[in-house]
């Protein structure tokens, strides 16, 4: 399917402007959702030749290591047709507390030759409200067939000082639909967004959220929500020492490491385009920081691995590098809507 997809569909797509195609991407994913017995016999087509070994992580299970990331499914409207194209968790988002367009179009770019995406979408979705009346018509947390991830960011109304109070509005909202919610403070399309891992910063947006999570659970009797961080590409080692430290500190549930980067390497330099980088180009460097993070906590903290995933090596390499699940985006857009399953089925005889 793969090989029909890159001869005879991505040339058809790739003509059209890159936003509009993955618009249409998400609408006909948002109606196959609708028709659950389609979904089922297509998850069976996309697990065929026996079942994919189930993977445990930070207390959740997930049928296969491969996950759909963030930035696909904004508004909560196509994820629960993710599994039946092979994928073993779906994180929508980032969702804002407030509703916001995002950054002026275009803002969404190509570089077949090199594999890469650039984008500045700039959080555009709908806003925690909005995606949490929508969450409550779907199935939730226990009724899923993949675990759903909820990945929280910054309004880019809300300045700095207000940060906590915003993250913690979406928190309240979205936390009852989670399996496992992520904060989001790598993009660097959002002004001022990255500015949060700095140490002090990050202590107290996470001491904030945290803090909320354990008297959710208090008050309603319900389980803690598993917390996630997501970092940038573009952090020193020092820099990322002092985020596992806060990490540590708070006790946070796992990592997931990489955002985009703005580093233009190789061929790239000479993309004046602004925005994050995501796909081939950020392998090598994302595996990198995936090893850093393991060795420094000694494989206590579960990471999962984003940037770069094209193919099966390099999920293979993330997970010889200390992740324990890996996410893709930019790797769909390239390979094809089935290369979830493709990538499970190449994984599963694996040992990790």
């Amino acid at each position: 399917m793969g090989l029909i997809y890159e001869r005879c569909l991505r040339p058809v797509l790739f003509k059209r402007d890159p936003e509009h195609a993955h618009e249409l991407a998400v609408d006909a994913l948002a109606l196959l959702g609708r028709v659950p017995p389609l979904c089922r016999i297509m998850e069976a087509w996309a697990g065929r030749g026996g079942a994919a070994r189930p993977v445990k992580c930070f207390g959740l299970e997930f049928p296969n290591r491969v996950g759909l990331a963030a930035g696909f499914d904004k508004n909560a409207r196509a994820w629960p047709a993710a599994a039946s194209l092979g994928f073993g968790h779906v994180e929508i988002g980032t969702v804002t507390h407030l509703r916001q367009p995002g950054n002026e179009r275009p803002r969404l770019f190509r570089y077949p030759a090199r594999e890469a995406v650039i984008n500045r979408m700039g959080f555009n979705n709908d806003g925690a409200e909005a995606v949490s009346r929508r969450l409550a018509k779907q199935p939730g947390p226990g009724a899923r067939r993949i675990p759903l991830g909820i990945n929280l960011g910054k309004s880019k109304v809300a300045s700095l000082d207000q940060a906590v109070t915003d993250y913690l509005g979406s928190f309240g909202r979205l936390a009852d639909h989670a399996d496992y919610l992520v904060l989001n403070v790598s993009s660097p399309n959002t002004p001022d967004l990255r500015k949060l891992q700095d140490e002090d910063r990050l202590r107290e947006l996470l001491g904030a959220v945290s803090a909320a999570n354990r008297a959710r659970a208090t008050s309603s009797g319900k389980d803690r929500k598993q917390l996630l961080l997501k970092i940038a590409p573009d952090l020193s080692y020092h820099q990322i020492d002092s985020v596992l430290a806060v990490i540590a500190e708070f006790g946070l549930d796992g990592i997931i490491a990489t955002n985009t980067t703005l580093a233009r390497p190789g061929e790239l330099a000479t993309v004046a385009q602004a925005g994050g980088l995501s796909g081939a180009p950020l392998r090598r460097h994302s595996t990198q920081i995936v090893n850093f993070i393991a060795r420094a906590t000694e494989g206590r903290l579960p990471i999962i691995a984003a940037g770069g995933i094209m193919n099966s090596v390099a999920a293979a390499e993330k997970l010889d590098a200390g992740a324990t699940l890996v996410q893709l985006y930019t790797g769909m857009i390239y390979r094809g809507p089935f290369f979830a399953g493709e990538l499970a089925r190449s994984l599963r005889d694996r040992a990790w």
